[in-house]
């Protein structure tokens, strides 16, 4: 995880990986894997959600992908207006398939593109869902601008829920960690298959610590924030405008 932000994945290179991976990402015991603990994840941030969000709220979904998030959050708050964001086509065309079929949302819009991109009206959502995304930020810039933008497109009381791929800022901690994530993988799938996502993660993402994520949503405008779940390098927490 030391390759230099210049030397990772272009835009274009992910956006490409993804456009293959659709199928996969279209059901979450197969598609999130690599993610501990990602259906408790999903469940955590989807009854949370339901005790503010209510009928006719507008949410964003953020490095979407073929939806599984926005999904399980409409199982427990529906008729919600959902604003879909991802960089892969045919991505954003299966997540607002499976979310229009799935007869839960009031309305579906999608917005193709890197979320850096992306630009909305100040106070537009209740809700800010960011999957495994916020990874594929880079230097502090990037990170310290994207928190700025997601409170300003947030209602005061709206919340952004982050779930990801997290790093350890003690070096030691780090390698005991990283070290139990490649045996959680390994027992899914193998030395093979350890190595793979070992490999995809060096070439694409610049992950951050979670107290550094933390303290970045009290510099940018949020007012509170709390920890739904960790588990080694994956975490899950939300921050309240």
């Amino acid at each position: 995880m030391s390759t230099p932000w210049e030397k990772k994945s272009s835009i274009e290179e992910i956006r490409t990986r993804f456009d293959h991976d659709v199928e996969r990402f279209s059901q979450l015991e197969t598609g999130q894997q690599a993610t501990m603990d990602a259906p408790l994840v999903l469940e955590l941030v989807a009854q949370a959600g339901a005790r503010h969000l209510q009928a006719g709220d507008t949410i964003l979904d953020l490095g979407c992908g073929a939806g599984n998030f926005t999904l399980r959050v409409l199982q427990e708050s529906p008729d919600l207006n959902c604003h879909l964001a991802d960089l892969s086509t045919p991505m954003l065309e299966r997540a607002q398939q499976r979310v229009r079929e799935s007869g839960r949302a009031k309305s579906v819009e999608i917005h193709e593109g890197d979320l850096r991109t992306l630009d909305f009206a100040e106070g537009t959502f209740a809700c800010i869902l960011a999957g495994a995304v916020l990874h594929h930020l880079r230097d502090d810039a990037d990170w310290e601008r994207e928190f700025t933008r997601f409170a300003r497109w947030l209602k005061p009381g709206g919340r952004l829920y982050v779930a990801d791929l997290i790093t350890f800022n003690l070096p030691d901690v780090q390698e005991v960690m990283w070290q139990r994530y490649g045996t959680y993988l390994e027992g899914l799938k193998g030395p093979d298959y350890r190595e793979t996502v070992f490999a995809y993660i060096d070439r694409e993402d610049t992950p951050r610590s979670l107290p550094y994520q933390l303290e970045l949503t009290r510099r940018s405008g949020f007012q509170a924030y709390d920890v739904l779940h960790r588990n080694s390098v994956f975490a899950c927490y939300l921050a309240e405008k």
